[in-house]
């Protein structure tokens, strides 16, 4: 039976994520089947299996540092975000339905037998099981139905390590707070405390850590320091929505459009690792500048994003910017450049809605889920996307609309019929300066992306150095790697190993 350890935090961001991929890296090096896991997770950054299921993307890095193809069962419940008050509810890969947060807590103990299920196909392969927690253990008012945190570390009798973020400050009454919300049980699961985030003289924390240590009762099994890791974000708490500095004349300056919904920016993480480009997300028109390229991400309000865009006047210096600046949009992004979004179901805000109108395609949005992984090559493009015709492309589909061209539209085809022309991997307009395409993860290739960076370099009229990118998927790796290294050096392993083999789901 597969050994499990659990890791929960003070918080959202305290960094559970990274950790439970540092713990999947170190075990893998150190010859175990291991594989995370993580009943519930609520994220727009998500992913699309061979299988066609849909999971969060924390899980897939996870995987991906443990060696293995990420599964379904490894995230059996994904909450996308549709809006303040509510969530759709993805249940093994598919999607369940839109819930309100008051109705999704209510039902949310009928999904238990989901979980334990998910989690006893993945003991089946794996040898150690690295949980993750969500949020805070604390949150005494969702203790009662809890199926994330403690509820899951009963579930498999997992002993646990409670994580608190040193960089936001106050971390000693994080961690004490936290024990003191728990009951006596759950506080007997606890079996380490990590300080995360440190930046300076950690010897300046011995006399906090004692006391700490005195009053909460449990050991503080390492200090890590602030690391500067270049992995996936798990959601909108990504600190890159923070980076705005503006390119010199010699970069290439990329604004991706930060929308309230934005969903799935790991599209544009290969960019980041040119060191000749700056990749900008940009919520408001004042934020925009004149940047080399305008990207419109994916969305899960497709709809509610876009009167966001024309509200705050980022709709019309889109549309502005497009008549000399390229502007590319991925799956939501896509269907906003359009001329009509049509939602006849109710998926979103009902009725009709003008698009940018800076592609002749419309999309009507449907309650069917397309889900799928695919490959290909570039169709023949033009203008500065011209340099991309032909390459070799992956990525996957993540979309409830179908898309055709107006004129067929106009011709009377009926509009759930998915037109051929926007099957292809990129759709260009008339304007040849406008781009969409319904695939996330189409520039990680890094010729793909060092093909388009070249190109914006050309229009601008300067050369760029770095002639060839390394392969993402190897530059992943050694981010793995680096984080494992790191993990070792300031987590006692020793203490950790120690409380899997004291822990044995079924024993």
């Amino acid at each position: 039976m597969a050994k499990v350890i659990m890791v929960q935090g003070t918080m959202s961001g305290a960094g559970k994520s990274l950790l439970v991929a540092g713990l999947c890296r170190i075990m893998k090096q150190d010859g175990y089947r291991v594989a995370p896991f993580k009943s519930q997770n609520m994220a727009l950054n998500s992913f699309v299996t061979e299988e066609g299921l849909e999971m969060g993307r924390a899980q897939v890095m996870q995987a991906e540092a443990a060696g293995i193809k990420p599964l379904v069962c490894m995230n059996p419940i994904l909450l996308k975000p549709t809006d303040h008050v509510g969530s759709q509810v993805i249940v093994n890969g598919e999607v369940l339905g839109n819930m309100s947060a008051r109705d999704y807590f209510a039902y949310k103990k009928e999904l238990m037998p989901d979980i334990q299920k998910a989690f006893y196909k993945l003991e089946k392969l794996a040898d150690i099981i690295v949980i993750e927690g969500a949020g805070s253990p604390a949150e005494i008012n969702l203790r009662g139905n809890d199926i994330v945190n403690m509820g899951m570390a009963e579930m498999v009798d997992a002993p646990v390590i409670l994580v608190g973020d040193i960089d936001r400050g106050g971390v000693f009454a994080q961690l004490l707070g936290t024990l003191m919300l728990l009951s006596d049980t759950e506080k007997q699961r606890v079996k380490g405390l990590v300080i995360n985030k440190f930046r300076g003289d950690s010897s300046l924390l011995d006399s906090g850590i004692e006391m700490l240590e005195e009053r909460g009762g449990i050991p503080v099994i390492g200090v890590i320091p602030y690391m500067d890791i270049a992995l996936e974000d798990e959601d909108s708490l990504t600190q890159r929505f923070e980076n705005q500095s503006r390119s010199c004349g010699d970069r290439i300056e990329i604004a991706v459009v930060c929308y309230p919904r934005i969903s799935n920016f790991t599209d544009f993480n290969v960019f980041e690792q040119i060191p000749e480009v700056v990749v900008r997300y940009v919520d408001s028109p004042e934020k925009l500048g004149d940047p080399d390229i305008i990207f419109l991400p994916g969305s899960k309000n497709t709809m509610g994003d876009l009167l966001w865009m024309r509200q705050n006047g980022l709709a019309d210096a889109v549309q502005k910017r497009a008549e000399s600046i390229p502007v590319c949009g991925i799956c939501g992004g896509f269907q906003m450049l359009g001329e009509q979004l049509l939602d006849p179901q109710g998926m979103e805000a009902g009725g009709e809605m003008r698009g940018l109108g800076l592609l002749p395609v419309t999309t009507q949005l449907q309650k069917d889920k397309v889900r799928r992984q695919v490959n290909g090559r570039l169709n023949t493009l033009e203008g500065v996307f011209s340099a991309l015709s032909g390459m070799e492309y992956t990525g996957y589909e993540i979309h409830m609309g179908h898309t055709i061209t107006t004129e067929e539209t106009k011709n009377g085809r009926k509009i759930s019929e998915e037109q051929e022309t926007c099957r292809k991997a990129m759709f260009s307009g008339a304007a040849s300066n406008v781009y969409g395409t319904y695939i996330h993860g189409i520039f990680d290739r890094g010729e793909v992306a060092l093909a388009l960076v070249n190109a914006l370099a050309a229009k601008k009229g300067i050369h760029l150095e770095n002639s060839v990118l390394e392969d993402y998927q190897s530059f992943k790796d050694k981010q793995y790697d680096k984080l494992a290294d790191t993990l070792r050096t300031y987590l006692d392993m020793e203490k950790i190993y120690g409380m899997l083999r004291e822990s044995c789901v079924g024993e």
